[in-house]
């Protein structure tokens, strides 16, 4: 059954067991004006969603209810036990037309015709003639309704305020029948004063009908209003509350019972660790609500806002249906209708931009949201002009949130991310839509204060998107327990990918430092160190030289936290922690662990900006600084190069500043444009240059017999900003100090001259002249730039 119909059936069903108190309460008292509006509501609610819906006959019937109420809260009629009559008429016949749509999915053979013919008549003034007293005979009743007929009007046709209610499925003629015989039977009822209760009346045919109907349900199906109920939301988190502490002595239990021997009592704690895990998961589900409760709004924000800023924008919803706690959903909804305002008003171009770019003038708004890795992923999608890097970065540096050569250094995404930056705004103007510089900031805070984080992606021209990743539930969580400085920590296992292990032997040639900073090799990819003790200021109660490395990914890049041991996995309850430990930046809550001990629970968003961002701009500033130095001061500077062999016995030096990552991929995957060689690498199109080649060595393999002697090539990448060149060597060999060397001037062509490394010479090669020979527009966005001893361009290293 459609969710829609679902939720309408379940609470008519509601409505309609309040009406048949509502109508015995309000014959009582007629005079409630509070009750009389009240079921006047509720059928006025009844018959709209029934238009809605397009169930003719539901709305029929209650649209003459409707018309009956309206006459008796205005004062045309008074209530009698007729009019309830008919009303109760009416409501059991809603009941049995609800009844078919629940069993049938539509209103089947239901005739109303009877229930809107006692509710016309009930509304004739001949009724109230008829019940005004003893004596009145059976032909007093015609000539009242004659005497009180309205004059005829100039067509000559009389005025009929109740025909003209009706309808359109309601004949006339016949209308008119029905009142005849109502006035009959109405004539031969005995007056009853209100001030008496009245004698319980016989069960109305469409009540029977509708009572039987329930009674032939299926056994042990229950109808619609029988499978939920309403709880109230205070009642449901303080269950929550409950299932936590319960989570937390099942912990307990269950790692004191790990250690006995006692089969018995083994056997109890795995029945109570599986009968608590499916009560959490029972409670959890209690209040996952879908993602549309707050999606529901966003139609009309783009409609009125579109109009306002002389947009048209058509709105997309993809994953209607996702399911996300309640408490979440509550804290992403003003974020989320920020972003699509956003997304309207600045992404988005007017109908005459979009025809000039070849687009067309409507323009698309997309929310899509899913379950993925057990968060919620929520993107707000536009094609409209996309965010200009440009001026982005440019309007960073005006507001000194960054520095002009550290903007020189930073890649797409992360000038796109000062967009989230406190006060930062493109606007030209201030208007009541934006311009103020408060709003990004505030959601990314938001959204981070929750566990989850927050990504962006632009092309010009293209558009934007953004994307929101959210923890299913903030209460219960899986979580990694780790010790480093003989202290516990949890961290979140939403943001673990992997643990990895080293020996000390394996860790001591794999843990490399480039440009002051620990990096470990995995899986060909650089994957930047932090050391928690260092990050607490304390010392690591482990000196065996093995080294624990948790790989955690925040905000789309992955970091290795090393800490001294992993402990366990296990589900823990988040509690909050103080304002003073808040406000350090590197707790997001703390948890009660099976053991008992209290253990601190890491933010990882927090960890990568406090460890990864701020340090490896600060690290960008000082190897910039010091190469510059360098120039000034000459070639016994110390500086770390990467030797490389080339073939043909030749080695040569790369200043590591210079060297991105370091790669291996197949040959087989060399591609040509041209007379240019190209690869495929990361989403990206790269231009290669093969040193020995470039210059003039000879491969220990030949030329002739390269592809079947090398499956694989060794990769030298650089990078800068959204660009990057491959540097085919034919072996790494090491890491050196550049500082006590034997230099010299002699060079040649793509040479910067050559040093004694090891008690061999090396050459050491001008990393510009190669990146140009791979590239020759590489520089041409720089502005023009003398190269420093290294070869490059001060200003150009790579982060």
């Amino acid at each position: 059954m459609d969710d829609i119909v679902e939720d309408f059936l379940v609470e008519s069903h509601e409505n309609l067991d309040q009406l048949d108190r509502d109508l015995v309460a309000l014959e009582q008292d007629p005079g409630s004006r509070e009750r009389l509006s009240s079921i006047f509501r509720t059928i006025h609610t009844i018959k709209g969603t029934s238009g809605f819906l397009a169930f003719g006959k539901l709305e029929e019937v209650t649209h003459v209810g409707e018309n009956m109420l309206s006459k008796l809260r205005d004062g045309v009629l008074e209530l009698t036990p007729h009019r309830t009559d008919a009303l109760l008429t009416m409501v059991d016949t809603v009941r049995e037309l609800l009844g078919s749509i629940e069993t049938a999915g539509s209103e089947g053979a239901v005739d109303v015709s009877p229930a809107v013919a006692a509710i016309v008549a009930s509304m004739e003034p001949v009724a109230v003639a008829a019940a005004a007293g003893p004596g009145t005979t059976g032909t007093a009743a015609p000539a009242a309704a004659e005497a009180t007929e309205p004059p005829a009007t100039a067509e000559g046709t009389a005025p009929d305020p109740v025909l003209d209610d009706l309808p359109a499925g309601v004949a006339v003629t016949e209308a008119s029948a029905v009142l005849a015989e109502a006035a009959e039977v109405v004539d031969a009822v005995p007056v009853r004063r209100t001030d008496q209760t009245p004698p319980p009346a016989p069960k109305a045919p469409a009540r029977a009908a509708a009572e039987e109907h329930h009674e032939e349900q299926a056994p042990g199906r229950r109808a619609v209003a029988d499978s939920t109920i309403r709880v109230d939301v205070d009642l449901l988190d303080a269950l929550m509350q409950l299932v936590g502490e319960l989570v937390l002595t099942r912990n307990q239990i269950v790692q004191y019972v790990s250690r006995q021997a006692d089969t018995d009592l083994v056997r109890a704690g795995q029945r109570l660790n599986l009968i608590a895990s499916e009560l959490q998961e029972g409670v959890m589900k209690t209040r996952m609500q879908p993602i549309d409760h707050i999606w529901s709004k966003l139609p009309r924000v783009v409609r009125d806002l579109g109009q306002q800023c002389g947009k048209q924008v058509r709105l997309a919803m993809e994953g209607n249906e996702t399911e996300l706690d309640k408490t979440l959903l509550e804290a992403v909804k003003d974020p989320l209708t920020h972003l699509v305002r956003n997304s309207v008003d600045h992404g988005i171009e007017t109908p005459e931009a979009r025809r000039a770019a070849g687009k067309p003038a409507d323009g698309v708004l997309s929310l899509r949201a899913r379950h993925e890795s057990g968060q919620v992923v929520v993107e707000v999608a536009d094609d409209g002009g996309g965010i200009d890097a440009a001026r982005v970065g440019a309007k960073a540096v005006e507001r000194g949130l960054v520095t002009a050569d550290a903007l020189s250094r930073m890649s797409h995404s992360d000038v796109l991310q000062l967009i989230f930056s406190p006060g930062f705004s493109t606007a030209a103007a201030v208007t009541n839509v934006s311009g103020r510089g408060v709003g990004m900031d505030v959601v990314k805070t938001n959204i981070e204060a929750i566990g989850g984080t927050i990504e962006i992606e632009s092309e010009a021209g293209r558009g934007t998107c953004t994307r929101l990743r959210i923890p299913l539930t903030l209460a219960i969580v899986p979580a990694l327990t780790i010790e480093c400085a003989g202290d516990r920590y949890a961290i979140p296992q939403v943001s673990l990918q992997e643990l990895v292990s080293l020996d000390a032997e394996k860790a001591a040639s794999a843990v490399e430092e480039i440009g002051g900073a620990q990096v470990y090799r995995l899986r060909g990819e650089l994957l930047p160190l932090v050391r928690l003790a260092d990050v607490f200021g304390l010392t690591s109660d482990r000196h065996d030289g093995h080294v624990v490395i948790a790989v955690l990914r925040s905000e789309g890049r992955r970091f290795g936290l090393v800490v001294d041991r992993v402990i366990n996995t296990e589900e823990i309850v988040v509690k909050a922690v103080g304002a003073q430990l808040k406000s350090m930046g590197l707790y997001s809550g703390a948890t009660v662990l099976g053991d008992g001990t209290v253990a601190l629970i890491l933010d990882v968003q927090a960890l990568a900006r406090r460890a990864l961002r701020a340090e490896s701009v600060e690290r960008a500033e000082q190897r910039a600084q010091s190469q510059a130095d360098a120039h000034a001061a000459g070639p016994a500077e110390r500086q770390r190069m990467l030797l490389a062999a080339i073939g043909g016995g030749r080695r040569v030096a790369i200043p590591l500043d210079t060297v991105t990552r370091l790669e291996q991929l197949r040959a087989d995957s060399v591609e040509r444009v041209g007379s240019r060689e190209v690869v495929q690498y990361r989403g990206a199109i790269l231009p290669i240059v093969r040193l020995d080649r470039h210059l003039g060595a000879m491969p220990s393999y030949g030329y002739g017999e390269e592809t079947a002697a090398r499956e694989v090539l060794e990769v030298i990448v650089y990078a800068d900003r959204d660009r990057s060149v491959a540097i085919v060597v034919e072996e790494i060999l090491d890491i050196v100090d550049d500082s006590e060397v034997l230099h010299s001037d002699i060079d040649d062509a793509g040479l910067l001259g050559s040093a004694v490394f090891g008690d061999k010479v090396t050459e050491l090669l001008d990393v510009r002249a190669a990146i140009l020979a791979a590239d020759p527009s590489f520089y041409a966005f720089d502005a023009p730039a003398h190269p420093d001893a290294t070869g490059v361009p001060t200003g150009l290293l790579a982060v």
